[in-house]
């Protein structure tokens, strides 16, 4: 079972989604991930684990942003590994967005 969680606002999007899918563990998953807009950019930051590896992962990473969606995947198809954690998001523009996995040219 997945969980989602988005924020519009004023504050830090990333603490209030992180806080968000702490609440939604109990539904069980194997990989977490958000998407953060902050003037116009998009980031998207996912890893396999819990919300705690997600956590780690995003450190030291520009999380300032104050819009957001994070969710959590549970694998009903596919590997539980990065390409396949959510948020997806079309790629019609692969070289926009750094943290691609490109369908073609997975390497996870």
């Amino acid at each position: 079972m997945c969980g989602i969680v988005g924020y519009i606002g004023n504050k830090n999007a990333a603490r209030i989604l992180l806080n968000g899918l702490h609440r939604l563990e109990y539904r069980g998953y194997d990989s977490a991930g958000m998407a953060l807009v902050n003037n116009g950019n998009l980031n998207i930051y996912k890893c396999a684990g819990r919300v705690a590896d997600l956590e780690k992962y995003i450190e030291g990473k520009d999380t300032s942003a104050t819009i957001g969606i994070a969710h959590t995947r549970w694998a009903t198809h596919g590997d539980p590994n990065e390409c396949n954690a959510h948020p997806h998001y079309p790629n019609k523009h692969p070289n926009k967005y750094p943290n691609k996995c490109h369908p073609r040219e997975r390497k996870c």
